[in-house]
């Protein structure tokens, strides 16, 4: 098609050219002044900041779109810290990802597709600007570390397994045709949302000599292993993982393990009934810092900072006042402190944590690199003398690079400035709206391009998903195309959200969907009553959690115009058996199994209020979603079909749950429909009674 596209205008304008005479050219189309699905190829974000350990340098992840193969592509690039000069690193045909500085910084670790096939661990040195193959894999390698002295590179990968065997199929003739074996399946997992289907083997740790050669298997067993950390003396690699007979359905209770690299040994360091992961130890190999939590059977625990003696001993609790839950540690250079990333009011917030408790944030500000919907999250690293580079992000720019020193932050990038400094964007109002019971729900407004102070506008309410995740003040390429159809898009984190203390995470326990309502309402409520949402023109969407949220919500309110419900849960007894959470989902977050309490788990279904349902309401769903599956959204289409409510089907082709936005041509084209769907059913304002900044009726500026 994009071929096709190319040539017949060429071929008109031949045509023209042979049969009629000169003419004055008619002046080309200008670019459109907003936000549209074209403008997703033209983006790019920053991801995975590594900081040189001189702190001199940052490697990153650069994600941009290929217009050709409508696929992200990946390259690394480098910045110099004082200059702010940039240069491509590995770039061209290919992914290239996962840049990993060795100890004394002169050379970096990467992994490559460019030479076709599985990627491949490289080396790049820096003097010279030469790279080596290290390896010959057929997996990709994950979890890339250095030994300290930078003669070795640990790493993780799958090593596959023989799987199960029942019987056999008759000897086949040769040249014969015949049907796909059977396939046997006998693993709890048997499939996951991001690898589809799974093939029978383990994650292993493989070490290999950093100049390249044979890599050398060094944990066994038939259960997965975790990324590989090395101690500071060389000898062993600390690792997490859950290593019990009864593995499959112990999700919650991994445990920090060490490996000796001259007797191949494996030592459980932790034993409690809890996660105990991410373990690092200090420069000095006295201690191991880990984050974990005693497992309360809840659907969400923060984790916590725990620092123990190399051996395992005398594990300690750090900053247990801190009531934020931490997701990436690093040691500081003297071993004195720990710099911890957690969620924090709709952003990653960087601290430096001391091991005396006390608590010093150094940016409020890391955010992450996806921009389809404006998620919390982030990455960050720590060069030895303190600078830290990290992700960040505002709501009218993906994520760039950023720096902090001596209690300065110091953009480094501005990657999207080119393309969208052109643009009309949408702009963003923050707000606390209060819900029935008191409590405050963080929420935001981000409104039309052509929007005038006093004027009520069309308002969609977008849900986030998880439940046990956040939204913030970031980009968001959904956002800005509803914005520039002429809706405002308000965004909440109602409880449950993270990054606002275990308390009001919890405060959806046991109770989900249902609970959500009321802080959802509140935040519409307080919307209307700014004068910015139209009352009878409210929409509202979601994704996952937030699929589930929208699909409860239809059916207990008609205040809303239309509906598009995005991957959903539906049914909590087969989502629960069909999931690639299966060991999780019926513990933690039902509180039983299915049979055990079936009239609990159909009273938190969206199904159970169909017969409420006058809504029209769009259902989408990824055609290879297996963390919430296709299945939940098709019944959620049969049944408002059965009671008779305007509906319709949108599957994304190929696209995974957490992967419906990847390509950026069917990102644009779900926004499109979406904003179709909820045009079929917007009340239409008198294009008169409005003028916009340009001069022209919002309905003609649309």
């Amino acid at each position: 098609m994009p071929n096709a596209r190319r040539l017949a205008p060429f071929a008109l304008l031949l045509a023209a050219t042979v049969l009629s005479p000169p003419a004055a050219a008619a002046p080309a189309e200008g670019p459109s002044p907003v936000f549209t699905g074209r403008d997703l190829f033209d983006l790019s974000a920053a991801s995975d900041p590594q900081i040189s350990p001189d702190g001199r340098t940052v490697a990153y992840v650069r994600r941009s779109a290929d217009i050709m193969t409508d696929k992200a592509r990946s390259s690394i690039w480098l910045i110099n810290v004082a200059t702010g000069e940039q240069r491509p690193l590995v770039a061209g045909t290919g992914d290239h990802f996962s840049p990993r500085w060795s100890p004394d910084g002169r050379r970096l670790a990467y992994a490559s597709t460019g030479e076709g096939g599985a990627p491949q661990l490289f080396v790049r040195w820096m003097d010279t600007g030469q790279s080596v193959r290290v390896t010959g894999l057929p997996d990709s390698p994950q979890g890339i570390a250095w030994s300290p002295d930078g003669r070795r590179i640990a790493y993780l990968m799958n090593v596959p397994d023989e799987g199960p065997k029942l019987g056999s199929a008759p000897d086949k003739p040769e040249g014969a045709q015949w049907a796909k074996p059977l396939e046997i399946l006998d693993k709890v997992t048997y499939r996951t949302d991001d690898a589809g289907y799974l093939k029978p083997g383990f994650d292993k740790i493989f070490m290999v000599d950093a100049n390249g050669g044979a890599p050398r298997q060094l944990t066994f067993g038939a259960y997965h292993d975790g990324a590989p950390e090395w101690t500071p003396d060389g000898r062993a690699i600390l690792f997490s993982a859950v290593r019990k007979p009864d593995w499959e359905m112990t999700v919650v209770d991994s445990e920090v393990y060490k490996l000796d690299l001259d007797t191949g040994n494996v030592t459980a360091l932790t034993s409690r009934n809890g996660p105990d992961a991410a373990p690092a130890a200090s420069p000095d190999g006295r201690s191991i810092a880990y984050l974990g939590f005693d497992d309360h059977m809840k659907g969400y625990e923060q984790a916590s900072l725990y620092v123990m003696s190399a051996n395992g001993g005398s594990p300690r609790l750090i900053a247990p006042n801190l009531d934020r839950g931490i997701n990436q540690i690093h040691w500081s250079a003297d071993g004195r402190a720990i710099y911890a990333g957690y969620e924090e009011g709709g952003s990653l917030t960087v601290s430096r944590i001391g091991l005396d408790g006390s608590v010093r944030p150094i940016t409020h500000e890391a955010a992450d690199a996806g921009y389809d919907r404006p998620y919390a999250g982030g990455a960050f690293t720590v060069a030895k003398n303190g600078t830290i580079a990290f992700t960040t992000s505002t709501f009218d720019r993906p994520a760039d690079v950023a720096i902090s020193s001596g209690g300065a932050k110091r953009q480094l990038t501005r990657l999207n400035d080119l393309n969208l400094g052109a643009k009309n964007l949408g702009t963003l109002r923050s707000f606390v709206a209060t819900a029935p019971d008191g409590a405050k729900v963080p929420s935001w407004l981000l409104l039309p391009p052509t929007y005038q102070e006093g004027q009520r506008v069309p308002t969609i309410l977008e849900i986030h998903g998880g439940p046990y995740a956040a939204y913030g003040p970031h980009f968001s390429t959904d956002y800005q195309q509803y914005a520039a159809a002429g809706y405002a898009v308000l965004y909440t984190n109602p409880r449950g959200s993270t990054g606002y203390g275990q308390g009001f995470a919890d405060g959806i326990e046991k109770t989900y969907p249902a609970s959500n309502f009321d802080d959802l309402m509140a935040a519409v409520d307080a919307a209307v009553a700014s004068g910015v949402a139209d009352p009878d023109n409210l929409f509202v969407t979601g994704g996952s959690g937030g699929g589930i949220l929208t699909a409860w919500i239809v059916g207990k309110t008609n205040r809303f115009k239309a509906a598009a419900s995005q991957k959903p849960v539906t049914n909590w007894t087969s989502m629960s058996l069909t999931s690639d959470g299966t060991p999780f989902f019926a513990p933690y977050w039902m509180g039983s199994l299915p049979w055990e309490n079936y009239q609990a788990y159909w009273s938190r279904s969206p199904l159970s209020l169909m017969a409420n349902v006058k809504t029209p309401t769009l259902v989408v769903v990824g055609a290879s979603d297996y963390r919430t599956p296709v299945s939940e959204a098709e019944q959620l289409y049969s049944a408002l079909k059965l009671q008779r409510v305007p509906t319709a089907l949108v599957k994304v082709p190929e696209a995974s749950h957490g992967g419906i936005a990847s390509r950026p041509s069917q990102s644009a084209a779900k926004a499109s429909a979406i904003i179709a769907w909820f045009d079929r059913f917007r009340k239409k304002p008198d294009a008169s009674s409005v003028v916009s900044t340009n001069g022209t009726s919002p309905a003609a500026a649309q």
